[in-house]
């Protein structure tokens, strides 16, 4: 039961991510050869006999792919190519377009992964409310009560940093330990109902000296009463899984966490299992929306490292488009495919080690 639902959790994602491309490519007369789910041998397949593009159902039940005519740098097709693929008129290869529209193709599937992640926001904030990052509770004696932070003050910045939901402050907590622990003051602003205030103030240790605090707490749900507030919320959702996403990155890029804290497909599979077995007893709708929540957070990721300007990547092929638009001619197809092969091999490789990472964890 635990595969079935990681497998549709990540269909749902990679085919919307796919379908954003192939949308946009329609949408731009690029000719589409193969719309597919999943990886490997095809299973089942339909050629539709007005555009000629193939909708397959394939072995291996992660990724999926848009593939799309000159999308490999082959030139425009013979007149007898063109009847084959059944191009509509004004239907051209990838490589015939123009930047711009070749920057909306690429860009969509990224785009269409944050969208997903907004709409799944939307199911989750409509039926339990949404994360306000408002005080619960002040520890005395902390920074913030000192500072003259209540229970029920709205907190709204933190070192600089915009806080929509609570759970941005409990990250932005648990990512800056290193700054925290340089004694370095913070500024926070908070809301009291009455006046937006202000204070400089400096973390302190929390009681079993394991890690720097602010003294607060919080987190509750709040019941969504209107249409606007599910709107903003879901914005703030999606927006807060980008941020823990670019600060996870981050954290890796300066060597601030470990392998072990590193998780792939299987170390996913695994989180799936264990939200079903633990929220499985409280009910479908529970268990539900707590698969819903998990598929933010993969949307939202494979959103953010999409764009990754890494060859291979829908962020290496932007990567490629604003290069060709400074030079102001292609790079080369030979050379493009090159680079792009290269990226492809280094994603396996990385794949590969996060795999039996997840494997050596698990066992």
């Amino acid at each position: 039961m635990n595969i079935i639902f990681a497998v549709i959790l990540f269909s749902v994602i990679v085919l919307f991510h796919e379908f954003g491309h192939f949308l946009l490519a329609r949408a731009c007369r690029v000719g589409v050869l193969e719309f597919s789910l999943g990886m490997g041998p095809r299973l089942l397949s339909h050629v539709s006999a007005r555009s000629g593009t193939r909708y397959s159902l394939k072995l291996l039940p992660f990724g999926g792919s848009c593939r799309m005519l000159g999308e490999d740098g082959e030139e425009a097709p013979e007149e007898e190519a063109q009847q084959e693929y059944r191009l509509r008129p004004g239907e051209g290869p990838f490589g015939s377009k123009k930047i711009w529209q070749r920057f909306l193709i690429i860009a969509a599937g990224p785009v269409f992964n944050f969208l997903l992640a907004f709409l799944f926001a939307a199911v989750i904030i409509s039926f339990a409310g949404y994360d306000a990052p408002v005080a619960a509770y002040v520890s005395e004696g902390y920074p913030l009560e000192q500072a003259g932070v209540r229970a029920g003050d709205r907190i709204t910045s933190i070192g600089g940093r915009r806080i929509t939901v609570y759970r941005d402050i409990t990250n932005y907590v648990s990512f800056h330990q290193r700054e925290m622990a340089s004694g370095s003051p913070l500024t926070v602003t908070w809301d009291d109902g009455t006046q937006t205030r202000s204070a400089r103030i400096t973390p302190m240790l929390s009681s079993d000296g394991t890690r720097y605090i602010l003294g607060l707490a919080g987190g509750g749900r709040y019941t969504a009463d209107h249409a606007g507030t599910v709107f903003i919320y879901s914005l703030y959702e999606v927006r807060y899984w980008i941020l823990t996403t670019l600060e996870s990155l981050r954290m890796i890029g300066q060597g601030e966490v470990s392998l072990d804290d590193v998780s792939g497909p299987v170390g996913v599979v695994q989180v799936i299992s264990e939200t079903y077995e633990e929220t499985k007893s409280d009910g479908a709708l529970l268990v539900f929306l707590n698969l819903l929540n998990l598929a933010i957070l993969l949307s939202a990721n494979l959103g953010v490292m999409n764009l990754i300007p890494f060859p291979a990547l829908d962020g290496g092929r932007i990567a490629l488009l604003a290069l060709e638009a400074v030079r102001r001619r292609k790079l080369g197809e030979e050379v493009e495919g090159w680079i792009n092969l290269a990226g492809f091999a280094a994603l396996m490789v990385l794949m590969i080690v996060i795999l039996f990472n997840d494997i050596r964890k698990i066992l």
